[in-house]
């Protein structure tokens, strides 16, 4: 396992729509699915978008017990999810404070579906099929986007809510978020 390098926003390859995955289960995407768990965990990160590594595959992984970036967001399934299709299951939208790893250092105040279904396929080609909501629905919603060259801030409606993280929130472990 490798740790990869994340690419940082301005970088014009996080930009690009990525392709999807038409082989599962092969050598090559096991050892990158591994790289992109061990680049994640280094980070501290909630999930990683395979673009985020300069790799243009409809891939994101994301899951944890608990995260210093989000010590107050509830567990996530560790899940390996290609291909994604993400539905809204209503209207509702709520906002929520997010980072990410292509844009260190800070947070912002995005508008995510509350309610989710998401489907795609796992690492061994076998369908995926879930519903959903609150936190785990914003992580999947936030890796998804970077499949379509997306950055949270491009979501914000309130630039007034984005900021440093040293700043917003004093408090956190300041390796938490580079």
């Amino acid at each position: 396992m490798t740790v990869r390098e994340i690419l940082k926003m301005g970088d014009p390859r996080l930009l690009r729509i990525a392709k999807p995955v038409e082989q599962f289960d092969t050598p090559e995407m096991r050892e990158l699915i591994a790289d992109m768990f061990e680049t994640m965990k280094h980070a501290n990160g909630a999930g990683l978008a395979a673009p985020q590594i300069g790799v243009d595959l409809q891939l994101v992984i994301y899951g944890y017990d608990s995260n210093v970036r989000y010590p107050d967001a509830p567990p996530v399934p560790k899940t390996v999810l290609i291909n994604p299709v993400i539905t809204p299951l209503d209207d509702t939208e709520v906002d929520g404070w997010e980072g990410c790893l292509s844009v260190p250092g800070l947070r912002g105040v995005v508008p995510r579906w509350e309610r989710i279904r998401y489907t795609g396929f796992d690492e061994l080609g076998n369908a995926i099929a879930r519903e959903a909501d609150g936190f785990h629905a914003r992580v999947v919603q936030h890796e998804c986007d970077h499949l379509i060259g997306r950055l949270y801030p491009t979501r914000m409606r309130d630039l007034t809510q984005f900021g440093y993280t040293s700043v917003l929130f004093p408090d956190m472990d300041p390796n938490a978020d580079d």
